[in-house]
């Protein structure tokens, strides 16, 4: 008797569902919504990727669990799902970037290079013997102006002014629907990224386990140092504590 019902279309890649569906595809989207949260916002002059790592164990060297990566000096990426999977995407980015540098003696458009990633991770769900990419990745960068773009494991992309990824997207979007406005200043941006953060974390922030990065027209890509992250946090603190109380009661 053949199998009926999903599990007679989700054994490969290449086989459509009678209404239309690549299964795996949506069980890589699974993936990355069971993925730790990871926000991008753009502001006045650049635009700002923030995770928090969420460390449960006190054995783990929270330097060593990476969410935001640096492709080149005017572009980061930060992932949410598979880590191994976003590494060898970002691996890929970085030779694309460079060798632009190299061919054309300028840095490589955020547009082009988020089509070029999104084009390799729609191969993975055409070929047989392969799986899709189970990650989605904030790709924030900047050329002339700030771009921030959210991909998917079907290899679709959409620009954003700001959005989230990971299990707390949906609460995080909403949040920014409220929140965000045009002409944000750097301050304020951060402000908001640890407020999305918050809003989603289990228990209180913890500065070790947060990691913030902005890529502006001026300065370029810039990691915050531990010291400026606590210092917005303890300006926030008040605020804070009263949502968790909020959320508790």
């Amino acid at each position: 008797m053949y199998p009926i019902g999903p599990a007679a279309y989700d054994r490969a890649i290449t086989v459509f569902s009678p209404d239309g569906r690549l299964f795996q595809v949506e069980y890589a989207r699974e993936a990355v919504k069971r993925g730790t949260t990871a926000c991008g916002i753009t502001y006045d002059s650049g635009a700002i990727l923030a995770v928090d790592k969420n460390i449960s164990s006190p054995l783990l060297v929270p330097d060593s669990i990476e969410k935001i990566f640096k492709i080149d000096g005017h572009i980061g990426i930060a992932t949410s799902g598979l880590v191994a999977d976003a590494r060898r995407l970002v691996e890929d980015a970085r030779l694309k970037a460079q060798r632009n540098k190299l061919a054309y003696n300028e840095p490589v458009s955020v547009p082009a290079l988020t089509r070029e990633i999104c084009d390799m991770k729609q191969l993975y769900t055409q070929y047989g013997g392969a799986r899709p990419f189970g990650t989605a990745l904030l790709i924030a960068g900047v050329n002339t102006e700030v771009y921030l773009f959210e991909t998917d494991p079907s290899g679709a992309f959409t620009q954003s002014t700001a959005t989230a990824i990971g299990m707390g997207k949906p609460d995080v979007e909403k949040l920014f629907q409220e929140k965000w406005k045009k002409g944000l200043s750097r301050k304020e941006a951060i402000d908001l990224a640890l407020r999305s953060l918050n809003l989603v974390s289990e228990g209180k922030l913890k500065v070790e386990n947060i990691e913030i990065i902005t890529i502006d027209l001026d300065e370029g890509y810039k990691s915050l140092d531990e010291e400026e992250i606590s210092s917005s946090l303890s300006r926030l603190e008040k605020e804070f504590n009263a949502e968790r109380k909020k959320r508790s009661s």
